[in-house]
């Protein structure tokens, strides 16, 4: 099986006035098609700049990024991109700031329309489709903006923090409806939180960089004895905790004084 994202080497150094300062540096990780893979790490780690990069909205500074096998300027299959905030126009409805994308690209077909009311329907946005995003909840209004992202069909889809400006009980929910719908979708996805729970509750694997500048510290394979899994379910999984002490020390400690205690599935890959 080809990857559908491989990084070799990857790094990123911002150039001010000031100076340079190594945001990332020898990023190397792959993603087959279908994985949901989550990146953690220290504030200002790079963890956003690494998103950015594989969107294309920076430049690599070093190493080779490569999506299905081609490099990133060459590349010309869309990539969803899913920020903190929703970004929906208020002057729009919300039918009409889903189409945006595909309005611009000239793919607004009537198979892509049909499309649209699907997921509309399938996600409880149907009978808010002529509405505004000012009468929508927070959650409705992130529902919204995902469907924009899946309206293009996207093959790679990135999430930067898309869920931390809900309150507490709206972000759980919303993380676990976007999270089913992800996986029903099988969309090949990269979340990047702060939020730990949310990254093993999510995710297939979980990667921790360093602190700045950003190396790949370690790689979680995430497996947890519940069925379903479900973004909501896998809190309640029995090596819940375990993955969370693993990978907080990670974080919060630098590393990992060997791994004595920690479950074999929790350990490194």
């Amino acid at each position: 099986m080809q990857p559908i994202l491989e990084l070799y080497n990857v790094g990123y150094t911002y150039h001010t006035t000031a100076g340079e300062t190594v945001a990332l540096k020898d990023i190397s990780f792959f993603v087959n098609p279908g994985e949901f893979i989550s990146i953690v790490g220290p504030s200002g780690c790079g963890k956003s700049t690494l998103l950015n990069i594989i969107a294309g909205l920076l430049p690599l500074s070093h190493g080779e990024l490569l999506i299905n096998g081609m490099s990133r300027g060459d590349y010309k299959e869309p990539v969803g991109y899913m920020l903190q905030k929703d970004h929906l126009l208020e002057w729009r409805t919300i039918y009409r700031n889903i189409t945006l994308g595909l309005e611009i690209q000239k793919r607004l077909t009537p198979e892509a329309k049909t499309s649209i009311n699907t997921m509309l329907k399938t996600y409880g946005l149907y009978d808010f489709k002529d509405s505004y995003p000012r009468e929508l909840s927070g959650g409705m209004r992130q529902r919204a903006a995902l469907i924009r992202t899946l309206a293009l069909s996207p093959k790679l889809l990135l999430l930067d923090e898309p869920f931390s400006a809900l309150d507490y009980q709206t972000r759980l929910n919303v993380a676990n409806d976007i999270g089913n719908i992800i996986k029903q979708q099988g969309i090949t996805t990269i979340l990047v939180t702060h939020d730990l729970s949310e990254a093993i509750s999510m995710a297939d694997r979980v990667l921790v960089l360093s602190h700045r500048p950003g190396t790949l510290k370690a790689d979680y394979a995430i497996e947890l004895s519940i069925e379903p899994r479900t973004p909501g379910s896998s809190r309640n999984a029995p090596e819940f905790r375990d993955y969370f002490n693993a990978i907080w020390k990670e974080v919060d400690n630098g590393s990992i004084e060997g791994t004595s205690g920690i479950p074999e599935k929790a350990k490194k890959k």
